[in-house]
């Protein structure tokens, strides 16, 4: 008797050593957690350690000035804001024409601050908020891979998005744009559907309804959420997944979140009548179809509930047909089928360019190049494909819903350059899993293998006292389970169980020696992760310093003779505020919109909203015209200045003359008279002397050569 006497006073020990040692891991991902935060934040202000706190390029001023409204006069006045300095002579009404996600944030932020007598100024908290929610997207990441694999590839996860390039392009200090928030939403929203997932509970569910509502207001990105997670609860119903804890993470975020997004003003109606929100409402009949075939199987008798099935199965797909019809009796009359323009470039990569060249035009919404991949993710484009097979080993509810994440955002950035963004935390979860994977194969097959470490014996030991506290939990559970008189028939119980778990825990330690590589291998293999890691942070570091960082408000260029810096943007905006009259119009190409009105604080005729293609097609075609006909489209539109972007002294490849075939496009889709073949020399766009007559005519070439040394000799 006095072993099982001595087995039983170990239990406590154990335990003991175990509560210690996990609560000594909480203690260490803590401030692991911590640092990674504060070197997510740290890694994005190189473009303020080597220019200065700026606001980057041409959205981020809208935003900028939009925060600056909202802090000084109020959120009413915020929601009911016309702007009569945009779009003229149309004007447009701001609280119901943005995401205020990012606008509210940064307001937030700012009143806190100065509440605690922390004087910064609007300008200040601008160029900071994405740096902060960089942290706070990493933090969520850990959250999110921890409930799929663990707190080690949870915090691999957050490490590799902290740095990774493709995220820093949009967050750095000074980018201060809707996505700065938004992929912080994202994260935070797929890990609450997932801990809900896991959990059944109804209390984040509920949570997981506020973080989608607050990416509706931060992005239009939101539509990637309400489309990923129906497909992968059609996607667990299908594999038969299904349970109650599938039914509780999807009907409330499809109800309540559908209702919260409803409330935000550009978003309106739009959250039940569009056809991006569509399939969310499909599968929502669907799996409560399923539930009811579920909940009516556990009630009646295999007879009677193949009949209840058959009555069920047909009232849903009567259901989902009427549905289906009315939608589609919704969405007929629209020539896009209910789809706004981006969401089919996004299904039909040629859309753009066929149909809505002004979506074509912008260079972020051009395919990306391969270079770009390793570019932007680096490395995790080889890690990924390893992380799609460890979620498959085993494949869980969780895991699937990474797979089918990671499977779609790389096709949409495939198809738009800007969606870089959306695959970069998905390959940072699964580039995780599988380091955190690998770790744990290669640090495992070097414990069992080095000499001292562990012998056969202590794992023997280690794996006896396992299944011996498994025994004493089993048998004080059955003491206060079963009466006296079966203590008897208990016992032998007992002993029949120790005696069967101890070869379990024997052939489970023997298998994992046959399991482990060998020790050369595993030291190599660990040894080319370090550098493949090195490797990384180099990279990223590097990315963040020199690519990402330069302000495009500010140019720089290296010559022979040292770095240059032209300012020319931020001179000619002041010169435009001190030299022309308050109420004066300027008229641009709409990429500079948003920099005239908040930084010249003078009247445009488009920006970059381009909400109004005919609006747009108006300015291109008058750049697009003769000097004569250009003045009177100008003076119809009380123009009295026009801005004009040349960079053809230093090599700028962005300025005017480069971007304007689209303005011919674009003015041509509107005003049949502007044909791009009447600017085109045998196919070849030219800009020399042998340019076409429309061509060397034509507003945009009067005005990007005027007194030209490029064209004394023409």
């Amino acid at each position: 008797m006095a072993a099982p006497e001595t087995s039983t006073a170990a239990v406590p020990t154990l335990y003991t050593n175990n509560t210690l040692r996990n609560a000594f891991g909480d203690v260490l991902s803590f401030f692991i957690l911590l640092l990674i935060g504060v070197f997510a934040f740290s890694i994005r202000l190189f473009s303020v350690i080597k220019y200065e706190s700026v606001i980057h390029e041409f959205d981020p001023y809208f935003n900028y000035r939009v925060t600056q409204f909202l802090t000084k006069n109020g959120i009413y006045e915020f929601w009911n804001w016309f702007d009569d300095r945009t779009w003229y002579p149309l004007g447009r009404v701001i609280g119901g024409t943005v995401y205020p996600g990012l606008t509210l944030t940064a307001g937030t932020i700012w009143w806190l601050l100065n509440s605690l007598n922390i004087p910064l100024s609007v300008e200040t908290v601008c160029v900071f908020t994405a740096p902060i929610f960089s942290a706070f997207a990493s933090w969520a990441t850990y959250l999110l891979t921890k409930e799929i694999k663990g707190a080690g590839a949870g915090l691999t996860a957050a490490v590799l998005l902290a740095m990774v390039p493709s995220y820093i392009s949009r967050s750095v200090a000074g980018s201060y744009d809707n996505e700065a928030v938004a992929i912080f939403a994202l994260i935070f929203t797929f890990y609450l559907y997932i801990k809900t997932l896991n959990t059944g509970s109804l209390f984040y569910a509920t949570l997981n309804s506020v973080a989608y509502f607050y990416m509706v207001c931060s992005w239009g990105g939101y539509t990637f959420i309400i489309n990923l997670i129906p497909m992968h609860v059609l996607l667990c119903i299908v594999t038969g997944r299904y349970s109650s804890r599938l039914y509780i993470a999807y009907a409330p975020l499809v109800v309540l979140g559908t209702l919260l997004a409803a409330l935000v003003p550009v978003v309106g109606f739009n959250a039940v009548m569009t056809s991006e929100h569509f399939a969310s409402f499909l599968v929502f009949i669907i799996i409560h179809v399923v539930a009811l075939v579920y909940y009516i199987k556990g009630i009646l008798s295999p007879k009677m509930f193949k009949v209840a099935v058959t009555l069920v199965v047909s009232v849903g797909l009567a259901v989902c047909f009427a549905v289906i019809a009315v939608l589609i009796a919704l969405v007929a009359s629209s020539p896009t089928m209910g789809w706004s323009g981006r969401s089919l470039s996004l299904l039909d990569p040629t859309y753009a360019s066929k149909y809505i060249p002004i979506i074509a035009s912008v260079s972020e919404h051009q395919p990306p190049t391969w270079p770009s991949y390793f570019m932007d993710i680096n490395v995790l484009a080889f890690l990924v494909p390893a992380g799609i097979i460890a979620c498959f080993l085993p494949l869980s509810d969780a895991s699937s819903f990474v797979v089918l994440y990671i499977a779609t955002s790389v096709y949409f950035s495939g198809v738009m350059v800007r969606l870089m963004l959306v695959l970069a935390p998905a390959a940072c979860i699964t580039s995780g899993i599988a380091l955190s994977q690998a770790f744990d194969v290669f640090t495992r097959s070097i414990k069992f293998q080095l000499p001292g470490v562990s012998s056969n014996a202590e794992v023997d030991a280690g794996e006896t006292s396992s299944a011996t506290a498994e025994a004493h939990n089993d048998a004080v559970k059955t003491e206060k389970a079963e009466t006296s008189k079966d203590r008897p028939s208990r016992k032998s119980k007992k002993k029949e169980r120790e005696h069967v778990e101890k070869p379990s825990s024997k052939a489970k330690a023997e298998k994992k020696r046959l399991l482990a590589l060998p020790l050369e291998a595993s030291l190599i293999s660990l040894l080319l992760l370090v550098l493949l890691g090195a490797f990384y942070v180099v990279h990223c570091v590097w990315a963040a310093a020199e690519a990402y960082s330069a302000p495009s408000i500010v140019l720089t260029s290296h010559s022979h003779d040292g770095l240059h810096v032209f300012d020319d943007f931020r001179e000619a905006y002041a010169w435009l505020r001190h030299n022309t009259d308050v109420d004066d119009k300027v008229a641009s190409w709409w990429d500079y919109g948003y920099q005239t009105t908040a930084m010249a604080n003078r009247t445009v005729i488009v920006d970059n909203n381009t909400w109004n293609n005919t609006h747009i097609a108006t300015v291109g075609t008058a750049m697009s015209s003769p000097e004569k006909a250009a003045w009177e489209i100008f003076h119809s539109l009380d123009v009295k200045y026009v801005l004009v972007v040349f960079g053809g002294l230093v090599g700028y490849p962005s300025d005017d003359i480069n971007k304007f075939l689209w303005m011919v496009r674009i003015g041509g889709g509107v005003f049949p008279h502007i044909r791009e073949p009447d600017y085109l020399r045998d196919g070849q766009y030219r800009i020399d002397s042998q340019a076409t007559p429309t061509m060397l005519n034509c507003l945009m070439y009067k005005l990007s050569y005027y007194r030209s040394v490029f064209t004394a000799n023409f």
